[in-house]
């Protein structure tokens, strides 16, 4: 049975049977997992961003919902109570698109980070493999 902790195990033993001179099977292995765990990292980034927006849309809406209901209820007559009302209505409508915007960019700076995290150290990996030739 696989490790289940370990999904590259029975891989990397099967490939380590192979012997091609000059290449480190075990290294090559090493840096593509460290590559699969990158991506995974930043979908998971992705992931909780899109959680993360779900939710603050869904309190978007039911505020918006509770302030439509407690102005048809005020039953407001007066042109600049109403006016009033639209104005505040509109900044918290922006306001709330700035959340959502800054949420989107982080998510993304986070997601870009780890990729080009590992990218660099694969940079640096293949560096290390060439001057052992």
């Amino acid at each position: 049975m696989a490790d289940q902790t370990n999904p590259f195990g029975d891989l990397t033993k099967m490939l380590e049977q192979f012997k091609v001179p000059g290449v480190d099977m075990s290294a090559l292995i090493e840096s593509r997992r460290k590559d699969i765990e990158a991506i995974v990292e930043a979908n998971k980034t992705a992931y909780d961003s899109m959680q993360a927006v779900a939710r603050k849309q869904t309190e978007m809406l039911s505020r918006a919902m509770q302030d439509i209901q407690a102005a048809a209820t005020t039953g407001i007559t007066d042109p600049g109570k109403q006016t009033e009302v639209a104005r505040n209505a509109c900044l918290k409508a922006l306001e709330d698109m700035k959340d959502l915007a800054e949420i989107a960019r982080k998510s993304q700076a986070d997601a870009m980070a780890s990729i080009t995290q590992r990218a660099n150290e694969h940079v640096e990996e293949i560096k290390k493999m060439l001057q052992r030739n």
